[in-house]
């Protein structure tokens, strides 16, 4: 999974962070989703990569919003 931010600079708690989210997205979707992306905007996120079903985008978005309680600007999960 990458995380991504606007000014491709973190500082150390938002790395901290980043890694918190990365570990409890793998958990709640296993391999369900592949090539995770969470891109941070100014107002929310956006999330990218590839999923098996339509049920594991879904997931993916429910997992991130509960970790993160920011808006999901859009949800860019392809579905192969």
């Amino acid at each position: 999974m990458n995380i991504k931010t606007p000014d491709n600079g973190a500082d150390l708690t938002t790395l901290i962070r980043a890694t918190e989210l990365e570990t409890h997205v793998q958990y709640r979707l296993g391999r369900q989703v592949r090539d995770l992306q969470l891109i941070f905007a100014d107002k929310g996120l956006i999330l990218r990569g590839r999923a098996q079903t339509y049920y594991a985008k879904q997931l993916a978005q429910h997992a991130v919003l509960e970790a993160t309680m920011l808006p999901i600007l859009a949800n860019e999960i392809e579905v192969f």
